[in-house]
């Protein structure tokens, strides 16, 4: 007989219907539909690495495709979308993942990104939420789900808490069980084994689900994609919620660093720091902050460069809470000297590994733009926007197999295309 422990993982963009499940619990927001999967991808690629999944009308205009991306240590995708009686919720994407036996972190990885239904276009969600509930476990296995959305915010209960939340590589948040109590069924007022990530302006992102094991027989666990967002009580937020933050060059040999934050939460102050070499920082400026507000907040400061020697020049942004705790942004990049007024790319590394950074024309800086990649039959594979540009953008490109591909920049009515290879 199987062994089913739900674990829901709900993502919200506003507005959707609520099914009867979450009807009986104010808390729940309103989200997406993921239902009735179709895959894209050749039969032979079913429940494999590669294949692709296409769920048509997860919102109004919107389609979205999950791609199983990888599966580590064994793990085991047996059915992509489990709408069996009893099992979870039928508007969420509820993958069944076989977690095999011994010891170790098992997972599989997921890719789900967003598209008009009219034209197939990457379709960029103003917000998205996406919250991992009954991350539970017991002696020999851990359950983990760890979120990808480029950065963004978490949030949890301070009540009960029986999972560690932790902060990785400024743009991941992972949730794994500690205290190994397994919960039977799906109870959302049990806030003590979940969370949820917050992200404005995101076109796709990556989601593990998989467990820590010790000496663990082989099982099967039913995880459940719930695209729905969650209220919670007495919450805490993991960091202070860093809307934006660009650097961008102006015709004085002097940097324009800004940033905005949503949220703050005894938050000390900001170091803004340099690197000549994206290792080594140094602080440049210190700006105090607003301390504790739920309002948008803007900051600014200008860093004169005029005595950098190198090629690129590198920043990033230190939250230090009251207590002493702190946490880095993104980093962001600049490249000294006059830029052309010409419409041009300049793209690096070329080949590229796991990163390519693109350095947009002069007049695009604070502006609106969106980075494109197409496989050279025209096949679009990932899309990024950024609502006010710096001068250099980055943009992952891990996921994307060896070969030539196109990037195409766009502002307004204004594009600009150049090829680059993956290695």
């Amino acid at each position: 007989m199987k062994t089913f422990v739900r674990l829901t993982l709900f993502v919200a963009v506003l507005v959707l219907s609520v099914d009867s499940h979450s009807q009986a619990n104010a808390n729940l927001n309103q989200g997406l539909v993921f239902k009735n999967p179709t895959l894209i991808t050749a039969a032979t690629t079913d429940l494999k690495v590669g294949a692709i999944y296409l769920f048509k009308g997860v919102k109004s205009k919107v389609n979205a495709t999950v791609k199983i991306d990888s599966l580590v240590n064994g793990a085991k995708v047996n059915k992509i979308d489990d709408n069996s009686v009893g099992l979870g919720y039928t508007a969420a994407f509820q993958p069944e993942i076989k977690i095999p036996a011994g010891s170790g972190s098992s997972y599989a990885v997921f890719t789900i990104s967003f598209q008009d239904s009219l034209t197939g276009a990457s379709q960029v969600m103003n917000s998205v939420q996406g919250t991992a509930v009954d991350i539970d476990g017991n002696l020999l296995l851990k359950e983990m789900v760890e979120m990808d959305m480029g950065g963004g915010t978490a949030t949890y209960s301070n009540v009960g808490l029986e999972i560690s939340v932790l902060q990785l590589l400024v743009t991941k948040f992972r949730g794994l069980n500690v205290l190994g109590i397994e919960h039977s069924g799906l109870d959302t007022a049990s806030t003590g084994n979940m969370y949820t990530v917050s992200k404005a302006n995101v076109s796709s992102f990556t989601v593990k689900m998989g467990a820590v094991t010790i000496a663990s027989p082989s099982v099967d666990r039913q995880f459940s994609l719930y695209m729905k967002g969650f209220n919670y009580a007495n919450a805490i937020s993991l960091p202070v919620k860093l809307v934006s933050f660009t650097a961008t060059l102006n015709n004085n040999n002097k940097v324009d660093l800004n940033w905005v934050t949503a949220s703050e939460i005894n938050v000390s102050h900001f170091d803004v720091e340099r690197s000549t070499d994206g290792v080594n920082f140094n602080q440049v400026a210190m700006v105090f902050a607003y301390g504790n507000t739920t309002e948008n907040k803007t900051y600014s400061i200008v860093n004169d460069i005029s005595d950098v020697k190198t090629g690129i020049v590198y920043y990033r942004l230190r939250s230090v809470d009251i207590d002493g705790k702190s946490l880095y942004s993104q980093i962001r990049i600049i490249r000294p000297g006059k830029q052309s007024d010409l419409l041009n790319l300049v793209m690096y590394p070329n080949p590229a590994t796991s990163e390519l950074r693109v350095t947009v024309p002069s007049a695009w800086q604070n502006k609106p733009v969106m980075l494109e990649v197409y496989s050279l039959n025209g096949q679009k594979m990932k899309a990024m926007q950024n609502s006010a540009s710096g001068q250099t953008e980055t943009i992952a490109v891990t996921d994307l197999a060896n070969g030539f591909y196109l990037l195409k920049a766009s502002c307004g009515s204004e594009s600009v295309q150049q090829k680059f290879i993956k290695k």
